[in-house]
């Protein structure tokens, strides 16, 4: 999740397979986090480069995975299996690096409605992203007719957000 940004959603969540690939082993935050910055960026940038901008990711996940290792005992499902509401989870997923208020509720709303993982008040907490039935983000694709359906209403709000910018004011 923290590489889905500026680059389509397939990209973003298959780049840690590819990642464990390069590496030849399995992917572990602590040992991410203790890599040389240097070669870490490198592996990254390899073409096919694992992200649009590969040093600036690589430096995003390299700090995920120094906050995973550090503050919950280098298992990522911590962050979410130890969480005891929606509030509290949606506050730890706004502190980890690179996500803000959107990311931190799409992955909550990701986490409850794909995964089961739904901590008292969870949807409330991931506000529209919570909603069932809704087709906004990643939370909402089970096969290749939501990913269409997200992908149409994601381009709509860029249209009118787009639209509400070129209107003059006053």
């Amino acid at each position: 999740m923290v590489l889905d940004q500026q680059i389509p959603l397939e990209k973003a969540f298959h780049s840690p397979l590819d990642l464990k690939e390069r590496l030849g082993r399995d992917l572990d935050a602590a040992d991410i986090a203790a890599m040389d910055p240097e070669r870490l960026a490198k592996l990254v940038a390899t073409p096919p480069a694992l992200h649009r901008f590969p040093g600036s990711m690589a430096g995003r996940v390299q700090e995920m995975c120094r906050v995973v290792a550090e503050e919950y005992g280098n298992d990522a499902a911590a962050v979410w299996s130890t969480a005891k509401t929606g509030e509290e989870l949606l506050k730890r997923l706004k502190r980890l690096p690179g996500f803000g208020e959107q990311k931190a509720k799409i992955f909550l709303a990701l986490l409850g409605k794909q995964l089961g993982v739904k901590p008292k008040g969870w949807a409330q907490a991931a506000g529209t992203f919570g909603e069932k039935g809704s087709l906004r983000s990643v939370a909402d694709i089970t096969g290749p007719e939501t990913l269409s359906q997200v992908r149409a209403f994601k381009k709509e709000m860029k249209a009118q957000a787009k639209a509400a910018a070129a209107e003059p004011v006053g």
